[in-house]
């Protein structure tokens, strides 16, 4: 990581980056809780990681790194995405979205 990320790491969590992270890892338990969220925990989890160290991070596309298709890139996949949206997805868009405005 370089200099400017670790700089800029530091500023977003001390400016709500933390409270971003902790969203992510309050929605990750419940989706823990219910059968139905259970393949879409350790994804929250991955992406409350991201959420606290976002500067100097790259998103890659699964498909390309693993160089197959699999379940979460298939049309169940898009299934999947529909239910994580309408069940967390949009309550964490509406948590971004309220911690930009109050900063």
């Amino acid at each position: 990581m370089s200099p400017v990320s670790l700089v800029l790491n530091i500023l977003w969590i001390v400016l709500g980056g933390f409270w971003m992270a902790v969203g992510w890892v309050i929605a990750a338990v419940i989706m823990a809780i219910t059968i139905i969220g259970l393949p879409w925990t350790r994804a929250a989890f991955n992406i409350a990681a991201y959420t606290l160290f976002p500067f100097g991070q790259k998103a890659v596309s699964r498909e390309l790194y693993s160089g197959r298709e699999d379940i979460g890139t298939g049309p169940l996949g898009v299934i999947g995405n529909i239910i994580w949206f309408v069940l967390a997805g949009w309550w964490l868009a509406i948590g971004h979205v309220v911690t930009a405005l109050v900063l």
